[in-house]
């Protein structure tokens, strides 16, 4: 969907999967500091957005997916993850519940798959499922923590009823584009399914234990995996902040092989240039992999943060009687 923001001054629109919305409005590093400094808002109505709603929606909820939803309360922002049997991500989503429904935004182009797999759970439960991205826009506003539902790593993000996107942008602005709220998606560690991910990855890999996983709940699909790995071992491959070399003017393509000593050690995700940290990405990189280590990218040098613990098992070990 084209926001109606594209037709605001100088704003030049995203490409890809991100098409609909203004990359920039013509000074990136400017929209990048006035989020920092907690001013403005960021259009992301591209993304997709799914109703539940129906009384039984949250114990439902809980024992389909990753997150602990009995105890909710309204109106705090959640992720939640549908893993596969083995453990694998299949669907990622950032909502909360309104006492009415659960509203969950998505990828582009994911609600109707999500919808699809939800819907086909239902059994007797009285719950009902539909997509809802013509009806609402998601936004991300920087938050200043003053408020109960401000807490948790997805509270800045906001659902706007879609025709009312021009109004809340008069009065939230000003506007900055997708490539500065990627600069600081990045920055903080938050990946993207699908494009920091891959058909492989488990939630301990990517760093969603906490945010999206709640460990201390009931079964649900591809538990098994998620808690052998947090408690006896090592998640095969870790999310990771790469510093690139700024002295060439370009950022790597999304899945680009990551190298070390010419051998394959992952994958880079998405990339962005940050006002301070310059050019930065997000790549899966495989456990033994020295964490001192330059590595190379697209012929990029690139040096590694590290987001998740390469050893998080081992910190945490099964009380035994």
């Amino acid at each position: 969907m084209t926001s109606p923001l594209l037709s605001l001054p100088g704003a030049v629109a995203a490409e890809g999967v991100d098409a609909g919305v203004a990359a920039h409005y013509g000074s990136l590093y400017g929209e990048q500091i006035a989020l920092a400094r907690g001013e403005g808002f960021v259009d992301l109505s591209h993304r997709d957005v799914i109703r539940v709603s129906g009384p039984d929606r949250l114990t439902w909820l809980h024992s389909l997916t990753t997150q602990h939803l009995t105890d909710l309360p309204p109106r705090q922002w959640t992720g939640v993850l549908v893993l596969s049997p083995q453990g694998h991500v299949e669907h990622a989503f950032y909502g909360y519940d309104d006492g009415e429904a659960f509203l969950a935004h998505t990828e582009p182009g994911a609600a109707a798959a999500l919808v699809q797999f939800l819907d086909r759970m239902r059994f007797m439960m009285r719950v009902e499922v539909a997509e809802a991205t013509s009806e609402l826009a998601v936004t991300w506003r920087p938050r200043d923590g003053t408020d109960p539902v401000d807490g948790g790593p997805y509270a800045a993000y906001e659902l706007v009823p879609r025709d009312q996107l021009a109004t809340y942008a008069a009065a939230a602005g000003p506007a900055a584009g997708l490539w500065a709220f990627e600069a600081l998606r990045i920055a903080r560690g938050e990946p993207r399914l699908g494009l920091d991910t891959d058909h492989r990855t488990i939630p301990n890999e990517a760093g969603w234990i906490g945010p999206a996983v709640h460990l201390d709940k009931g079964c649900y699909r591809g538990q098994e995996t998620v808690a052998r790995v947090h408690t006896l071992g090592r998640p095969p491959r870790r999310l990771t902040l790469l510093h690139l070399d700024g002295s060439e003017n370009r950022l790597p393509a999304v899945g680009a092989e990551l190298l070390h000593d010419g051998r394959s050690v992952g994958f880079v995700g998405t990339s962005a240039r940050h006002h301070e940290l310059g050019p930065i990405a997000l790549a899966l990189v495989k456990r033994n992999v020295p964490l001192d280590v330059q590595l190379e990218v697209d012929g990029l040098p690139a040096a590694q943060e590290v987001l998740v613990d390469p050893e998080v098992g081992l910190h945490v070990r099964p009380k035994l009687r």
